[in-house]
């Protein structure tokens, strides 16, 4: 009996079998099969490499060639290719189409495998599993640090990028005395269970051979954010906070639209046609092949609107 065969009281629901036949012999080996789980994930794996690499791509843009898209900017002579966006891409595929990602598709409500493989594609696990890779970061608190007390992630991960006590008080807004007892918790207990290592701070090989200090992958990976910054008025954190859950009401969709157009400045061309490769319209009734801009432009600010109205 297959995997991924529905349960008596599923039976209602539709199901695309011939995308979970497909998905199963990709999984097993099938030579055929596997080509066309690739050429499905192909144009989702070549968006986000794209977007995922430019955000972190900091001064390597003029140190090296990029591979992925033609460079805005002028790297120095006889500068050689950066290999970043070919690895990203084949971790991608790897995370993507495996043969444990693809056997767990099970084509409910119809659903096409590449509409499985963009939504895995665009989540926010995704994301920090990419970021893990490409930083070095695949240490994560352990549970029994967890447990210690309520600040003890952020403790953790500022002790592992050898930040001082007066630095992490300053960030939790805590007493120091209470922060330094706080850090000998966590270094007692992972001391206690041999695991002390984990503090290690966290280190980059670098497939071009740029290389950056802990603290620059610490602030570039996003890991920073773990720990709350009082600096601002208290007005935008506020705001921070509403953006973050307002952002979390947005379907996939419209969160790709702003983020390619208005934080990433992608041109609507680029869009659409990134649209219209994975099959994806923006407006009920109408394909994506026939999308225009002006209707993308519409699309960007209803969600903007949209946002905004969420926010108050």
């Amino acid at each position: 009996m297959k995997q991924n065969k529905l349960k008596k009281s599923d039976s209602a629901l539709p199901v695309n079998q011939q995308q979970i036949d497909l998905a199963e012999l990709a999984a097993s080996g099938d030579k055929a099969a596997r080509r066309e789980v690739n050429e499905l994930a192909e144009p989702i794996i070549s968006f986000q490499t794209n977007r995922f690499c430019r955000r972190f791509c900091n001064e390597n843009k003029y140190r090296y060639v990029c591979t992925l898209v033609e460079s805005r900017s002028n790297p120095v002579r006889d500068a050689i290719l950066c290999e970043w966006g070919n690895a990203s891409y084949a971790w991608m595929l790897d995370d993507l189409t495996s043969s444990g990602r693809l056997t767990q598709f099970s084509g409910k409500n119809g659903a096409r495998l590449n509409d499985y493989i963009y939504y895995i594609a665009n989540s926010l696990p995704f994301y920090e599993r990419w970021k893990d890779w490409r930083f070095g970061r695949k240490v994560h608190v352990p549970t029994y640090i967890q447990e210690l007390f309520p600040e003890a992630n952020k403790v953790f991960y500022a002790l592992r990028v050898g930040e001082n006590i007066s630095l992490i008080a300053q960030k939790l807004g805590r007493d120091e005395q209470l922060v330094e007892d706080m850090c000998q918790q966590v270094i007692i207990t992972l001391t206690q269970k041999k695991r002390l290592h984990l503090l290690d701070p966290p280190s980059t090989v670098s497939l071009t051979g740029t290389q950056h200090s802990q603290q620059d992958e610490y602030e570039a990976d996003g890991m920073q954010m773990d720990i709350p910054e009082y600096d601002d008025m208290p007005e935008l954190i506020e705001n921070k906070q509403k953006l973050a859950g307002a952002w979390q009401q947005l379907d996939p969709v419209e969160q790709y639209v702003i983020e390619a157009m208005v934080m990433d400045d992608q041109d609507a061309e680029d869009v659409l046609h990134a649209l219209n490769k994975m099959e994806i319209s923006i407006k009920e009734g109408i394909a994506a092949s026939e999308v225009n801009r002006q209707q993308l432009y519409y699309f960007r600010r209803k969600t903007l609107a949209k946002l905004a109205e969420l926010m108050t």
